[in-house]
């Protein structure tokens, strides 16, 4: 799995450049955040690989509010999933489940984000990140 998820990256990489991602992330906090959750929902699979393409967003100079409302949506809404998920638990159910996961996706990154100090629409570039510790 690990190997595909390398070749997967790979590919998202070669096909999308720091152009396209500045073009669709504008450092603006509300669209932003809507566009990471939008692209989180639509995405699926292991968690783990969320963070890895996470962490290559914010290489990318991507904001950090961005990134977070994409791996939070990503990891709680289901787009993907929906059809299943309304067949096994019902579609009343499965849309509603989906529809607040979204609303607290977004809520949830822009928390999680001011509570770090740093101002929601900063890009990677403009914060100086404690935790990043050269050896």
């Amino acid at each position: 799995m690990f190997l595909g998820v390398i070749l997967v990256l790979g590919l998202i990489r070669t096909y999308v450049s720091s152009e396209m991602l500045s073009a669709v992330f504008s450092g603006e906090l509300i669209h932003d955040t809507i566009i990471g959750s939008i692209a989180g929902s639509l995405s699926a699979g292991n968690a783990t690989v969320s963070y890895l393409i996470g962490g290559e967003l914010l290489k990318e100079h991507i904001s950090l509010v961005a990134v977070t409302s994409f791996i939070v949506a990503w990891i709680t809404v289901g787009i993907i999933q929906l059809p299943a998920e309304g067949l096994m638990l019902g579609k009343r159910f499965a849309i509603t489940r989906n529809i607040i996961s979204f609303i607290l996706a977004i809520f949830i990154a822009v928390l999680t984000v001011s509570d770090r100090g740093v101002k929601p629409g900063d890009r990677r570039d403009k914060f100086d990140d404690e935790d990043d510790v050269e050896e």
